[in-house]
């Protein structure tokens, strides 16, 4: 069986069924051949596109929407590189236009309004703000946030498909440092919660699965690792063991030891 997939237990959003629970990127890649290796390693089916990149045809970006299958693999259109609603909204759109050269139906969008540039923090009243105008013009929003537990509840009161909270700055490689505050998020929400941001080993998004996130978002991880294509799959796999350790239900913690052999029986000197 592929450890990334598992057909009775499909993560839905914004109508649509995934059975990966683990959303890739498409930037920091050595080359597109090793993104294209890392994907399929990956057996992600959603991936995330920096709209602003390809409509400049950045470094790194040429060629990218010929090198991805898209009638396999869904698009996520990404605000990266906006500082306020009004530009996030903006790139929504062409956003939606680029899923439409894609081939595909497609209102996604993950919603970044970024406009600290030195810690890559998401700003909370820009995108409020982006995600209210966005959901009332039909669009699916993911948005990308910090682990605000209030935040969280306004954005899905508002309508946004999921929340995005950061298990610690983009590209840092830290881990979940705001793992109690994510906690909260995922108790109250009644949307998926994607952890996205920070995921630095495998071990990251395994604790993020078995929290109860329903998935997570992966990029620098993987396109930065000394082997793209290997980490891509160990990161399906601890995904994949995460899910399953939360659906089996792990034991209770104890203060003290509990012998795990029947002390029945016992041989008496």
């Amino acid at each position: 069986m592929d450890p990334t997939h598992s057909h009775d237990d499909a993560l839905q959003i914004g109508g649509r069924s995934f059975h990966s629970r683990l959303i890739t990127g498409t930037g920091k890649y050595p080359s597109l051949e090793a993104m294209q290796h890392s994907l399929q390693r990956s057996g992600c089916e959603m991936v995330t596109v920096a709209v602003r990149r390809v409509q400049a045809v950045a470094e790194g970006h040429a060629g990218l929407m010929e090198a991805i299958d898209w009638s396999r693999i869904w698009m996520l259109p990404n605000t990266a590189g906006c500082t306020n609603a009004e530009e996030a909204v903006r790139v929504a759109r062409l956003g939606r236009e680029l899923a439409k050269l894609a081939g595909q139906d497609n209102n996604f969008v993950k919603l970044e309004v970024i406009p600290d540039s030195r810690h890559l923090l998401p700003d909370p009243f820009g995108t409020l703000e982006a995600a209210e105008i966005l959901v009332k013009e039909g669009f699916t929003v993911l948005p990308y946030i910090n682990a605000d537990p209030l935040l969280a509840k306004r954005l899905e009161d508002v309508g946004c498909a999921t929340v995005m909270p950061l298990g610690s700055p983009i590209g840092s490689g830290q881990g979940l440092r705001n793992a109690a505050n994510i906690g909260l998020i995922i108790e109250n929400a009644r949307v998926p919660v994607v952890v996205d941001a920070g995921i630095g080993v495998p071990s990251d998004a395994a604790q993020a699965m078995e929290m109860g996130a329903d998935a997570v978002l992966i990029n620098s991880a993987i396109a930065l690792a000394g082997q793209p294509p290997l980490m891509a799959e160990a990161m399906a796999n601890a995904v994949q063991a995460g899910r399953q350790s939360l659906l089996a239900g792990r034991l209770p913690t104890r203060a003290d030891a509990s012998p795990s052999s029947p002390t029945s029986g016992r041989i008496n000197g």
